[in-house]
């Protein structure tokens, strides 16, 4: 993967890193001060973020190796690891919010000394992981890093965790109404543990090189068709690794194209689908000569229009755009 990505990648470490640190240091110690557990966990969670954070940093400098023997297509799968164990820590922090509320509500233990300082800590959360979660966006775009963007994600996660506690202190404080604060916890966690599964499976189809977005099989048969001399494109395979796509695809020609004429064609193939398709990491295409039926094997490993319930087009017209 390239270098920008990768600076990115650290950038965005470092600065969670370092917010995260100080936002747990600021959130334990009020927490303990105003003897409120919510604060003090809030802080807990904000700890974890910094090994998050850690990760993140490890993972940019990881990403950035070329390719080499053992690993021919790059380091890029690493982030998705990397992002599927995050999915692991998003949900243990849910999981925990949840047996701590359940917990709660079972033996009714609602009453508690809140403070006014344990209100600022959760005001002081609100607003740092609002920034650090905006910055995190930031550079998860510019990278287009499924750790940075998973990141973002989890610190959102967390201004609504903080939100929460913020909603519970008020309650018990003002309203008088402290039963509050384990049912909005209860239900913050269960959105948490949500967002967990959500991330893992993603994670999941990627490591298993699935690929659900239709559409990018629509502009790749597209892309091929538009190449004067192309016929039948069939047993397309696309794949994620990291930010970037991994192509397979098998096209028919005329069988008197000479060996020059064919891989000509293939590189106008290949041009044309990288202009459809964004961030195309190879493009592998298999030249087969017209008409050939040598391609059932391998069309059981692969994608055809048909496959997609989409009408092939003459060879030669341009796609839709």
């Amino acid at each position: 993967m390239n270098d920008y990505k990768s600076h990115c990648i650290k950038v965005a470490g470092m600065l969670a890193l370092i917010g995260n640190a100080l936002l747990a240091l600021i959130k334990l110690t009020l927490g303990s001060l105003a003897h409120s557990l919510a604060v003090v966990g809030d802080g807990i969670d904000s700890s974890t973020d910094v090994l998050i954070a850690i990760v993140t940093l490890i993972i940019g400098s990881i990403i950035a190796q070329p390719s080499d023997k053992e690993h021919p297509w790059g380091h890029g799968r690493a982030e998705t690891t990397a992002t599927m164990a995050l999915s692991f820590i998003i949900f243990f922090a849910g999981a925990q919010l949840v047996m701590q509320s359940v917990t709660k509500l079972a033996h009714g233990s609602f009453g508690s000394d809140e403070s006014t300082i344990a209100i600022i800590a959760s005001l002081i959360s609100i607003g740092g992981k609002s920034v650090l979660s905006l910055l995190q966006y930031h550079y998860g775009n510019l990278a287009n890093s499924d750790i940075v963007k998973a990141n973002a994600a989890n610190m959102k996660n967390d201004i609504i965790m903080s939100a929460a506690v913020l909603v519970g202190l008020a309650s018990s404080k003002l309203l008088h109404c402290p039963v509050l604060d384990p049912i909005i916890a209860l239900l913050v966690g269960l959105w948490i543990i949500k967002n967990a599964a959500v991330l893992f499976f993603d994670m999941n189809m990627e490591l298993m090189d699935g690929n659900p977005d239709s559409t990018l099989y629509t502009k790749l048969f597209e892309a091929s068709q538009s190449v004067d001399g192309v016929k039948n494109p069939h047993a397309a395979r696309i794949r994620k690794i990291a930010s970037h796509y991994d192509i397979d695809l098998d096209i028919e020609a005329k069988p008197t194209l000479t060996l020059f004429e064919a891989h000509e064609l293939s590189e106008k193939v290949e041009e044309a689908i990288r202009e459809a398709i964004s961030d195309v990491y190879t493009i592998t295409i298999h030249i087969e000569p017209e008409g050939s039926s040598a391609h059932q094997r391998v069309e059981e490993y692969g994608l055809t229009p048909t496959t997609l319930n989409y009408s092939t087009k003459p060879s030669g017209t341009k796609p839709s755009r």
